[in-house]
């Protein structure tokens, strides 16, 4: 029960930590990265990072079927 609770209570302060961040940031209109144009770059590397993990899945799932099948027969 006490190790719950001391647990419990990090978290609890881990997260008014995390919302005491916001109220004292000093950012423009526009934030760094549109400000800089690099969220493109940030967006156009998650979407290539994501097409290869499906291809990667999709290559594997071919390959598994084929094995399913070769040991059937």
């Amino acid at each position: 029960m006490l190790k719950k609770s001391i647990l419990f209570s990090f978290f609890l302060l881990c997260i008014i930590n995390g919302f005491a961040q916001d109220t004292v940031s000093n950012v423009n209109d526009e934030s760094f990265m549109t400000s800089n144009g690099k969220i493109y770059v940030v967006v156009a590397v998650v979407v290539v990072i994501v097409v290869g993990l499906f291809l990667y899945l999709a290559n594997l799932d071919k390959k598994i079927s084929r094995l399913e099948n070769s040991k059937k027969s």
